[in-house]
């Protein structure tokens, strides 16, 4: 199935063609000047791959956490050291 709406679809029928598209939770992308410029995702779609990125930043600082690769400071030292960089 051709997921891709082209702006003029988008601006004449709105979410009914991005309904459409994205049945059966599948990606759907708007193309500019026929080049595809913008994902449009249902949100359960969405949901889901914010759920993964959360999951995955989660186990990098758990590594980080094992590794001893933290400080322990305060909220204004920190703030302060963020201003330095």
């Amino acid at each position: 199935m051709n997921n891709d709406i082209t702006a003029q679809e988008l601006k004449t029928k709105g979410s009914q063609i991005l309904s459409k598209k994205t049945k059966d939770n599948q990606e759907a992308f708007i193309t500019v000047h026929g080049k595809k410029k913008y994902a449009v995702l249902t949100i359960e779609k969405y949901n889901s791959l914010l759920e993964m990125e959360l999951e995955t930043a989660l186990k990098d600082t758990e590594k980080d956490i094992k590794a001893g690769k933290f400080k322990i400071t305060t909220p204004e030292k920190h703030i302060k050291s963020l201003k330095n960089v």
